[in-house]
């Protein structure tokens, strides 16, 4: 075993990842995970989730709650730990829990761009429908405890919103304009040449200044770019890492299986298991994510080049399995909940995730195939 063919391995891989996926995704996409924490106020999110509050508003609210917060598996604890004290209703607070890390909008965003526009559709899809489905479910096995809540919830009924003199139009335009220049700038160029790319991309570019300069202060720019920086310097440096490690692992499963090189060996290994798409396999790959820690964005690297997603070797029922329960669940997550619910309630959301994503993934490979 050459040490030095194990480093070109993970340097090759990090040097693919550089190349492909930071200027035109990663970039575009750490700009507007920043001014949606900035310009969307977690006190906005978390204020509906009281036992008391309409279902069809806490549930569509918790379930879309990760796109707008953007935490990971880690981050969002405290989060969930808080509302749920607080007396947040089982049900939308276990839906929160879910859809913080599954709905991340860089996750989401990086899914589609490397592994395919499908299976990043069909991971937001899903991950709403199960934080959904996993919160109806938790608050109708415990719902006398839900009963109770109703009679005395009033969670942060003290809470309120700043007032800004921009209209909802303006921030929506401002929003689009940001995923205008995420989603051109990532678009493949089969379908779109750099030589329209650019030009369009500078003028979403000025509108964003303009927009900028007539309707923010400079204290909410300033913020916008602090947040951007402050994410980037979090998840960059472990993200890099990790598609380094996740190249080396390759470099070392290549020699023990001759037949493959360092991009495919890892999901040769594993074909047998997850190479098909059966309740099984989805079932095996839901547990590998439930186990494993894996730090935000890093699934879609695991999938696509550790597993063999995107050569082939795994397929695309478990890899959704693994999507969605991986950045949910780890042990270190599992201890934390379990401490904050009581091992009952606890039991039942990890089987509802890793079931549920099961399932997912199961369907998902059915309709696809």
């Amino acid at each position: 075993m050459n040490p030095i063919d194990i480093i070109y391995a993970g340097l090759f891989a990090l040097q693919d990842y550089l190349s492909a996926h930071v200027l035109t995704c990663l970039i575009p996409a750490f700009f507007i995970a920043g001014a949606i924490a900035v310009f969307v106020t977690k006190k906005s999110v978390l204020r509906y989730f009281g036992a008391n509050t309409k279902k069809y508003l806490s549930y569509s609210i918790a379930s879309i709650s990760g796109a707008i917060l953007a935490v990971c598996s880690c981050t969002v604890l405290p989060l969930f730990a808080s509302i749920y004290k607080r007396g947040a209703g089982i049900g939308p607070a276990t839906a929160f829990l879910f859809s913080g890390p599954a709905i991340n909008i860089l996750a989401i965003v990086l899914t589609a761009q490397i592994l395919g526009y499908q299976i990043g559709l069909a991971r937001a899809l899903s991950a709403v429908f199960m934080a959904i489905v996993i919160g109806l479910i938790m608050a109708f096995i415990f719902r006398k405890e839900e009963s109770e809540k109703q009679k005395s919830s009033n969670i942060f009924e003290n809470m309120s919103d700043a007032q800004h003199s921009r209209s909802i139009v303006i921030s929506v335009f401002f929003f689009l304009t940001l995923v205008l220049i995420l989603v051109i700038g990532a678009a493949s160029s089969d379908y779109l040449s750099w030589m329209f790319k650019l030009p369009i991309i500078f003028v979403l570019i000025f509108l964003v200044v303009l927009i900028l300069w007539r309707f923010f202060s400079k204290d909410e720019i300033s913020r916008w770019g602090l947040e951007t920086w402050n994410l980037t310097k979090k998840i960059v440096p472990i993200l890099l890492i990790g598609v380094f490690i996740v190249g080396i692992i390759g470099g070392i499963a290549a020699f023990f299986v001759p037949e493959a090189d360092a991009d495919t060996a890892v999901g040769f290994l594993i074909s047998p298991y997850l190479g098909e798409n059966s309740v099984l396999s989805c079932f095996i790959s839901s547990i590998i994510g439930a186990i494993l820690y894996i730090p935000t964005l890093l699934e879609v690297a695991i999938v696509g080049n550790l597993f063999g997603y995107s050569s082939g070797l795994m397929s695309d029922g478990p890899a959704l399995s693994l999507l969605l329960a991986g950045p949910s669940l780890s042990l270190p997550n599992m201890i934390v909940i379990t401490k904050v619910m009581g091992a009952k309630k606890a039991v039942v959301y990890f089987g509802l995730v890793v079931i549920l994503a099961t399932f997912a993934g199961y369907l998902y490979g059915v309709i696809i195939s």
